[in-house]
């Protein structure tokens, strides 16, 4: 407990003390039977949020992960190459020659990181390309994070790995079967890949990767099954965007266009956001003003962290996990 004991003495006011809050919160949830759906907008797979993700996962302290396609795949990213990224700590000092001369490296920059196109993209691309191509052959569809699944699990990239698979949060999320939700994943560099390849007309039905609609429509069957009073769903979101926005709409959805007003509104809310909330703004809403939406309650338990997420989620992880 050396982590959650250091936190608890210093952290105690303005930004630090709303991270005790929010972590307490987690637990408090947690131990009183709740659920948890946590979101990862940004580049959090890049960050390696995995490292504690997985374990989070691992210990069933999270049921359900909604993010962003490029989180999906960079986590896989990471897994398969890592020994070929580069970091640029002078990423600030960079001049557009400097950033032209990594593109013809073909060194895709996400801040101070480089990600390797061909040990990792391209490589993913070789692999996942047969799964499509099978699928579509006997005209199957799934979802973007079941073929990813299908390929962690056939063990085909395990001669790739470069980090210790603990660490891969997808591979966790495989092994558990976990539910994932990935709006927008055609915002991807899968999702380019998938397009491109349905142009060429390597994959001849677009809908064998299942995206949007589908997605929603699963998420408000899962919603539905699992959330009750006794067991409410909580939802921890890292940034703002697509991978908080859409499945936290679920609640209204089942409450206003399904008449299911039975099922319960999200049970916590935590968001940790380095936008500085402000009128009409990219930062997402004040968690007031979701009540006003059908999405909290005047009652839920609301935490609103604003600083950087790289630095706030890995120290909550740490007291949830009891570190």
């Amino acid at each position: 407990m050396q982590i959650t004991n250091f936190l608890k003495h210093h952290y105690r006011h303005f930004n630090a003390a709303a991270l005790i809050d929010a972590a307490e919160g987690y637990n408090k949830h947690l131990a009183d039977g709740g659920k948890m759906m946590i979101t990862l907008a940004g580049a959090m797979s890049t960050a390696e949020m995995g490292i504690q993700l997985a374990e989070l996962i691992r210990q069933d302290k999270v049921q359900i992960i909604s993010c962003t396609g490029a989180n999906l795949e960079e986590d896989i990213f990471n897994l398969v190459a890592h020994d070929f990224y580069e970091r640029v700590p002078n990423y600030r000092d960079l001049t557009p020659a400097d950033e032209q001369a990594l593109l013809e490296r073909h060194m895709n920059r996400v801040t101070d990181t480089c990600i390797p196109e061909e040990e990792a993209m391209r490589r993913l691309e070789h692999s996942v390309l047969k799964f499509w191509e099978k699928a579509d052959k006997a005209g199957e569809q799934y979802f973007p994070h079941e073929f990813f699944y299908q390929i962690l699990l056939s063990g085909e990239l395990e001669q790739y790995y470069q980090i210790d698979p603990k660490d891969s949060w997808m591979l966790a999320a495989a092994e558990k079967n976990l539910p994932i939700i990935c709006p927008g994943w055609e915002d991807s560099t899968l999702g380019n890949i998938f397009a491109g390849h349905v142009i060429t007309g390597d994959i001849k039905n677009v809908h064998t990767v299942r995206t949007g609609i589908e997605y929603m429509i699963y998420l408000a069957g899962w919603y539905t099954e699992q959330a009750t009073e006794e067991s409410p769903v909580g939802f921890f979101q890292i940034g703002g965007g697509i991978a908080g926005d859409f499945p936290i709409c679920v609640v209204p959805m089942l409450h206003q266009d399904l008449g299911r007003t039975t099922v319960p509104l999200w049970g916590y809310f935590c968001q940790i956001s380095d936008s500085t909330t402000s009128y009409g703004s990219y930062s997402g809403a004040v968690p007031n003003e979701k009540i006003t939406w059908g999405k909290l309650g005047q009652d839920t338990p609301k935490f609103i962290i604003e600083s950087d997420a790289t630095i706030v989620a890995p120290l909550i992880f740490a007291i949830v996990l009891g570190q």
